[in-house]
Formats: structure tokens, sequence, C-alpha cells
């Protein structure tokens, strides 16, 4: 049996986590349940992109992932299966599944309901497709067949030849600064070249391996386990300290010589 992984932005100090894993077992008490997070911001898919998006390809082909961000987000209830890399997802038409898939999933299908403007879709609809495709089902048994469904689209990178210019896409829980600068892209117009990294009012001319490598208080820049350009203070918040936060943009500047 698949595993079922639940993400969503229900929070801690209400019932809805505990109803939709109830439902999810009573159709099968057997079936594993990862929670990933429910502490997405209220209908915040910029955050729930990042989040699942940094996850989900740690878990093993076949996984089953229900995604309950914005669930009552679309107004006329649509909710999509869909099928990436190997991978299940559930959720709303609410432009998250563009943005997971970058537009192009292998495979959707719009989940049929008796009343889709139900009160409660991750109980009621998501959870119990979840555990029918965690138990081996068949996408195109749950719907049919689409391509009709909602995009959203990222900033993207600007790629120069002394320059690459991206943005925040998500502040974590110790106010790091997570940007859409790849490593990639940095030492594809680096060059071997020097550079400087320009955010607000700061310029850092090092990327290092992790915070610790400053002194508390500094700023400092690296890469995550994502191959993403963080900017973060040690022991300090740099979101509030700095003033930055979702969509701020940052450059990386090259300079002539090594």
């Amino acid at each position: 049996m698949a595993v079922i992984t639940f993400l969503s932005d229900f929070g801690y100090s209400d019932h809805y986590v505990a109803a939709v894993k109830a439902k999810i077992l009573s159709l099968d008490p057997q079936v594993p349940v990862v929670d990933i997070t429910h502490a997405v911001e209220p209908y915040n898919i910029a955050q729930a992109e990042y989040v699942f998006g940094a996850v989900f390809r740690d878990f093993p082909e076949g996984t089953v992932h229900l995604i309950a961000v914005d669930t009552l987000g679309c107004k006329y209830g649509k909710y999509h299966a869909a099928k990436h890399k190997g991978h299940y997802f559930l959720l709303p038409d609410n432009g998250l599944l563009a943005l997971l898939t970058e537009g192009r999933p292998e495979q959707v299908v719009e989940l049929k309901a008796e009343n889709p403007l139900m009160p409660f879709p991750a109980k009621d609809l998501l959870a119990p497709a979840a555990v029918f495709l965690a138990k081996g089902g068949d996408l195109e048994v749950l719907g049919e067949r689409t391509s009709d469904f909602r995009h959203l689209f990222n900033r993207q990178l600007r790629l120069g030849d002394h320059s690459v210019t991206g943005h925040v896409i998500h502040v974590d829980r110790y106010g790091n600064l997570i940007t859409d600068i790849t490593r990639d892209s940095v030492e594809t117009i680096a060059h071997g070249r020097t550079f400087t990294i320009h955010f607000g009012r700061e310029t850092v001319g090092r990327i290092f391996p992790n915070y610790s490598q400053v002194d508390d208080g500094d700023c400092c820049c690296t890469y995550n386990s994502q191959g993403l350009l963080c900017i973060g203070i040690n022991k300090g918040h740099a979101a509030e300290l700095l003033g930055l936060g979702f969509d701020s943009q940052v450059d990386v500047r090259f300079y002539p010589g090594s």
C-alpha cells in the first residue's frame, strides 16, 4: 500500500486535520499517513508550493499527496487528481497544480462529486480518493480526463551576461529568505568571476556552506538542499531585521577577473 502525505492550511487548533485523518483511517486503518505540515498560512498558494515542492520528491514513487490549501477557493467546486513524475496529487482547482508541475502534469482527471459545493471537500472528496489511489486504484476511475485546470505562473529568473535577478519565494520559521535563484544559474553565469549578492541595503560577497560560518548577528548567504540561494542572519531573523519578505528582489552581480 502506498503512503498518503497530507499538507494543509488547517492549522493545529481546530478539528479539521483530525477529521480528514479519521476519514482516511475509517476507510482503511492500515494506510500510512505522513503529515508534511498544517501550518501553511490560510490560502497561501505560494507557501504551499514551496513547502510541498521542497519535499514531495523525497517520498517513494507511487506516494499519494493530499494537498488541502485554499480548498474552497474555486467558485465552481472543481477538484483534481493528477499524476506527475510517479506521484499522485489530490487538490482543488486553485492554480497549485500548474505551479507544482510547470503546467504540464502527465495525467489529470476532474474528480466526480455528487455535491461539488460540499462544505468539507478535503474530508468528503479528497480523502476517499487518496485511499483509493493508495490501494492501487486507477486514476481514471476517479473522473474524466481533463486539461482544463487553473494556471498560475511564477516569476522567472532574469539572466544577463553580468547578473542574475530573482526574488524571495519563501520565508521559513527562522526568518531565512529562500530565493528562486539556483546554484546552477549562478555557476552558469559566473564562469569563475567574483560576484556580490544585493538585497535591500545589504551586500554579501561570498556564499557559505551554512549560516554558522559567520558570527552571530551577521548576514550569510548559502544554498539549501534544493540548490536555492538563501539569505539569513546567524541566530537572527533576517526577514524582520532586513525588512524583506516574499517577492523582495535579490540580485547577483558578476565582475571581471577571478
